[in-house]
């Protein structure tokens, strides 16, 4: 399995920050507030509802 490049890592973080400042469940136990801190710890757990496609897969 590839490991996300900062671009995608960045994309995704800031797709789901998006999702949760808009009222999506949160997928962790956090005390964090701030969306992009929550998105960071979802990522850090892998549990973030997307995936990468990239140009040379198929």
């Amino acid at each position: 399995m590839k490991t996300d490049n900062r671009y995608e890592k960045a994309r995704l973080l800031g797709a789901r920050a998006l999702q949760v400042s808009y009222g999506a469940p949160v997928l962790v136990d956090t005390n964090q507030t701030e969306p992009i801190l929550i998105a960071a710890e979802e990522y850090d757990a892998g549990v973030l509802p997307f995936t990468v496609r990239r140009g040379d897969e198929t």
